[in-house]
């Protein structure tokens, strides 16, 4: 028996909310809310479901009786199609209060915590052309447009060099223009597309595991050097060296052109070697007279002015005198740990990745800062009774995690030592709010700072100051 086509059609919906990952809210007429993922708060629209769960549905808006005067015109091209910008349609403004409500829902809600009031989010002074990292990827069967399907024209070049399609692992959509980093990094993606092809350099193919070039990694720092690096699939030296010496030709302002060959299934780099083919190997980052060597794969906060408002808030929340011992977890390259040194007696900082405490450890030695020390190992592991009896009861602890938060082991140990503050900054309030629930025994919120970090999108950090009850 045929499955029953599950979609509907509910006309004349108001969209009524932002909710969680870029979705707009409405309700539908049987009083259940409905996800929607290309409409704005205040757009009346019809919505066709795509997903029928038991507590909501999933769709997308059809047809528009009225737009929200929240809407503006997206800038980019791509928009709609790509992935990366999911709010390039709302007015600023109202994306930084939607990401505002955001963190007091979810601590409220999720956290279950009392308040203070929440400071009005620090907005990014560039909304666009803001990030110092992309990575874009190559394939040789790029993603087609509704209308070059529909027509019956011959499509002899499928090459691209883009983003992937959301959820769409092996499918890459061709990028003219990207509205999120500086020039030059559109006119070297589209320049070194454009010799590749040229020159018959195989694209890569993530379905069949074959083609020469697999990704294309971009870093502008704020001090203004440039890393490029190319990452093959398997190596051949006539093709490569052809196509390096054309971008360290065609871009000489360019300080840091690297490679890497890996065969793998896939293209993460972390276990692979980078070589350096010109320039040095690293380029770097400044914040306050610090400067941060950052390599091909070093962490660093990808919106770079956005990155110090952060740090300035969490040195701000810290309260800082001279004479305390501060643990910084998950401390990453060490940058929260060498920015708020010269306020500390000092600063210990902890993180599972050896090659990002390799950095800390440098750029703390090129800075002269003496009252840091870096460890690495899995949190849960090293931040224990020992390790705290053998270096010391911190009077401040930060913590940065990733997106998961906390590992409960490490709340629990939190809540034997009671420093006298904590600061937590994340990147997703949702997982904070769970964490700061297991901590509302022994801690009050005392401050709370979204900052935005990412402008057109649905992310939003936050920095919570809890002081012990």
């Amino acid at each position: 028996m045929a499955r029953k086509n599950r979609r509907q059609i509910f006309e004349k919906i108001e969209v009524i909310d932002a909710g969680a990952k870029g979705k707009s809210i409405a309700k539908a007429p049987d009083g259940k809310v409905i996800l929607i993922n290309n409409a704005v708060p205040g757009d009346i629209a019809d919505i066709q479901t795509t997903k029928k769960r038991k507590a909501y549905y999933e769709g997308s808006a059809t047809i528009f009786h009225k737009y929200s005067e929240k809407r503006v015109d997206p800038v980019c091209k791509h928009f709609g199609t790509c992935g990366g910008c999911k709010w390039q349609f709302m007015d600023y403004k109202h994306q930084l209060a939607y990401k505002q409500q955001e963190v007091v829902n979810n601590l409220t809600r999720l956290g279950k915590i009392e308040l203070p009031d929440v400071h009005p989010i620090v907005g990014s002074e560039d909304q666009f052309f803001y990030r110092n990292k992309m990575e874009f990827s190559f394939s040789d069967s790029r993603w087609l447009t509704p209308e070059e399907i529909k027509s019956d024209a011959d499509i002899d070049n499928r090459n691209a060099l883009g983003f992937h399609i959301p959820g769409m692992w092996d499918k890459i959509l061709d990028i003219d223009k990207c509205h999120l980093q500086e020039d030059p990094s559109n006119a070297i993606r589209n320049k070194v597309k454009e010799f590749a092809t040229v020159n018959n350099l195989s694209f890569y193919n993530a379905r069949n595991q074959d083609g020469f070039l697999r990704t294309l990694m971009i870093r502008i720092s704020s001090t203004g050097e440039i890393m490029v690096l190319v990452q093959f699939f398997y190596e051949d030296v006539e093709q490569r060296t052809l196509l390096l010496d054309f971008i360290g030709s065609e871009f000489p302002e360019i300080t840091s052109l690297q490679y890497v060959v890996n065969p793998k299934g896939n293209d993460t780099i972390y276990d692979q070697e980078v070589i350096c083919y010109i320039g040095k190997d690293y380029i770097e980052e400044e914040m306050e007279g610090l400067r941060f060597r950052i390599n091909a794969k070093s962490f660093y906060q990808t919106n770079s002015k956005q990155a110090y408002e952060l740090y300035k808030v969490t040195r701000d929340f810290a309260n800082l005198t001279g004479n305390e011992l501060v643990y910084d977890l998950y401390t990453g390259t060490g940058t929260i740990a060498q920015f708020v040194a010269k306020k500390a007696k000092k600063v210990i900082g902890v993180e599972a990745v050896p090659e990002a405490i390799e950095d800390a450890k440098k750029n703390a030695k090129n800075n002269t800062i003496d009252n840091v020390e870096f460890y690495v190992g899995d949190m849960k592991k090293v931040f224990t009774k020992d390790f705290i009896a053998k270096h010391g009861q911190p009077e401040v602890i930060i913590t940065d995690p990733p997106r998961d938060g906390m590992h409960k082991d490490v709340v629990g140990q939190l809540l034997n030592i009671l420093p006298n503050r904590i600061v937590y900054v994340s990147c997703n309030s949702a997982t904070q709010a769970r964490d700061l629930a297991l901590l509302d025994e022994k801690y009050k919120v005392t401050k709370v700072q979204p900052v935005d970090m990412f402008p057109q999108t649905y992310h939003v950090e936050n920095v919570v100051l809890l002081e012990k009850r």
